[in-house]
């Protein structure tokens, strides 16, 4: 049995995204493209070819400034976020966003991503002790179920290869585990409070013509979106992520209203 409130992650920074991504590295099959397609369509492949070794330096410059992270980031109701906790979420939130000022020539904002991450990893300890009041326990088993399925979706033979896969883009299979369990904690505690997340054929219709809206938008750049039928799993997919993600934001703010919470950054 593993434990909820030591195996904090980012609420909503689903595993599920970052495997997605690699499916999408992979490039050549259908199952790539069709992972893209559930989502907003980019160019970013092409974009990353061009960086090439300019990029690599840049990542390897980038390195976060962990000078002034106390001891115990926050208190939750009387359990502590402690640096080392908040150290292995930030880095990955860091690199991140290093990626991503690059393309503007920028550095990331420090002060304003260190107060986001320890404002999230307080929201899911929330969550985390919200659960365990619940009775709701994610087993190692659960763990292992999942990781085959996210293997599955992204065209990996077993969860080995997918946590060898992540292990190469700096995720330990430590976090990688930590990360899969909180997310089932949080989607089992939005099912204990909204009933099913399960999209309706509505929803995915919804979302479907969404995508082809910002194709059309996007012109002759733009992603081509295969069939509806085609990519249906990755917009159940999608459409279960943004309702889990409704209803745990809803859940956070509630209680936060009656939490005694001490951020000391």
């Amino acid at each position: 049995m593993t434990h909820l409130k030591r195996n904090r992650t980012v609420l909503g920074l689903s595993l599920a995204a970052a495997t997605i991504a690699l499916g999408a590295c992979g490039g050549g099959d259908d199952g790539a493209d069709n992972a893209g397609a559930a989502k907003e369509p980019t160019s970013q492949s092409s974009e990353s070819d061009a960086a090439g070794d300019e990029t690599d330096e840049t990542d390897q410059a980038a390195e976060p400034d962990l000078s002034d992270i106390p001891d115990v980031v926050a208190e939750v109701n009387g359990e502590e976020v402690t640096k080392d906790e908040f150290v292995v979420v930030y880095e990955a939130q860091f690199q991140q966003a290093a990626m991503q000022a690059q393309m503007g020539g920028e550095q990331p904002d420090e002060e304003t991503l260190k107060k986001q991450t320890a404002d999230n990893l307080v929201n899911t300890e929330l969550m985390a002790q919200e659960a365990e009041a619940r009775g709701i326990e994610i087993t190692d088993t659960d763990v292992d179920d999942e990781l085959t399925s996210l293997a599955k979706q992204n065209q990996m033979k077993s969860s080995d290869e997918i946590l060898a896969a992540l292990e190469q883009q700096g995720t330990s299979e430590d976090e990688a585990r930590q990360q899969v369990e909180s997310q089932l904690m949080i989607e089992q505690l939005v099912d204990d409070e909204a009933g099913s997340t399960e999209p309706s054929e509505k929803d995915l219709r919804t979302l479907y013509a969404q995508a082809k809206q910002q194709q059309a938008q996007q012109g002759e750049q733009a992603q081509k979106i295969p069939p509806f039928a085609k990519v249906r799993s990755q917009l159940e997919e999608q459409a279960k992520s943004d309702k889990v993600n409704e209803v745990a934001q809803g859940m956070v703010e509630d209680l936060r209203k009656d939490a005694d919470i001490t951020i000391n950054l």
